[in-house]
């Protein structure tokens, strides 16, 4: 199980494409009116992720909490940075490329919901902070079902999409943040069950949002096609900006490099899989806002292990280059 765990998580990003093509090829394969695992509705969709939320919840170490608890000024710091970072910067690109109706949804979509758990498995590949990537994880989910409507409100507003507050706010709290709280008080009450989320909730959490994006894909196997360089630049560029954002911001947050990487991943690595979710529950008439989300989830996972290694590559050069000035001056 191990093995199988580091191989998921290793290769997550050929897990997701091979999954994506299988879902995309299902229905010309076996045909229209046969058994589709990938058509899911937005009912299966929030059950998938409250599942994922409380297998993250279960992982959470009570000793990074506590210590997440104690630097809570620099956790709020950077999840404002985020929050206020890549919002903006989804309203400037959609409005630079002329992104309308559902591409506009989705990509606000992409970029107003919290940072994703693989910023955690990332930052530790990156040689970052990893308990202030679990903080900032933490706070951005906390604080969701207040931000995320609010902030939904605010660029929609005069727009011909209504947003439903309340509904998207209680929507986020059954679906991520209790599932989070439930996850970690059983794992610190049970010991079989944190023994059980060491063992299966990484895998778990893994599974599911590649299920949620192959089952996006295959609800939108005719929308595929129409993705255009338009579209696929725009969600690049937000993400590039996102990783900016998140150095530029710890920079100004002058906080210790290993942080700064940690926010850096943080800010970029949106939870695209819950945002998909959400646009396919309020905005089931339009089908392609959920394919602009899944498709940031393929961009910033990719986008995101190729920085993680330039990280770790820069700092196992400067240790390198720390290591012979000590050894010269001994």
């Amino acid at each position: 199980m191990t093995t199988f765990k580091s191989i998921l998580s290793r290769f997550l990003l050929f897990w997701l494409c091979l999954a994506c093509l299988v879902a995309f090829f299902w229905a010309p394969t076996f045909g229209d009116d046969a058994f589709n695992p990938f058509l899911l509705n937005a009912n299966q969709m929030a059950t998938l992720i409250a599942v994922t939320m409380l297998a993250v919840g279960s992982l959470l170490p009570y000793e990074e909490v506590r210590s997440v608890a104690k630097q809570w000024h620099k956790i709020l710091g950077g999840t404002c940075v985020q929050y206020i970072a890549m919002p903006t910067l989804a309203f400037c690109v959609a409005k630079f490329f002329h992104l309308e109706g559902p591409y506009f949804i989705g990509i606000m979509m992409a970029g107003c919901v919290p940072g994703a758990m693989a910023s955690n498995v990332l930052t530790l590949t990156a040689r970052g902070n990893v308990s202030y990537s679990v903080g900032l994880t933490t706070s951005a989910t906390l604080l969701s079902p207040l931000v995320v409507p609010a902030t939904l409100c605010f660029f929609f507003k005069g727009s011909s999409f209504e947003i439903d507050f309340a509904s998207i706010m209680l929507n986020l709290l059954l679906t991520v943040v209790a599932p989070v709280a439930v996850g970690f008080t059983l794992a610190r009450l049970f010991v079989w069950w944190q023994k059980g989320a060491e063992r299966f909730a990484e895998i778990i959490a893994n599974l599911v949002i590649i299920w949620i994006i192959a089952a996006v894909v295959a609800r939108n196997a005719d929308n595929v096609a129409k993705m255009t360089a338009v579209m696929i630049l725009a969600v690049v560029i937000l993400n590039f900006l996102g990783f900016l954002a998140g150095y530029v911001g710890g920079t100004a947050l002058r906080i210790t490099p290993a942080m700064r990487r940690a926010l850096t991943i943080e800010v970029g690595m949106q939870n695209a899989g819950l945002g998909t979710a959400l646009a396919t529950r309020y905005f089931a008439d339009q089908p392609e806002a959920a394919l602009i989300c899944a498709s940031y989830t393929f961009e910033c996972m990719a986008a995101g292990v190729v920085l993680a290694q330039i990280f770790r590559m820069c700092v196992e050069k400067t240790d390198a280059k720390t290591q012979k000035v000590e050894d010269a001056q001994s």
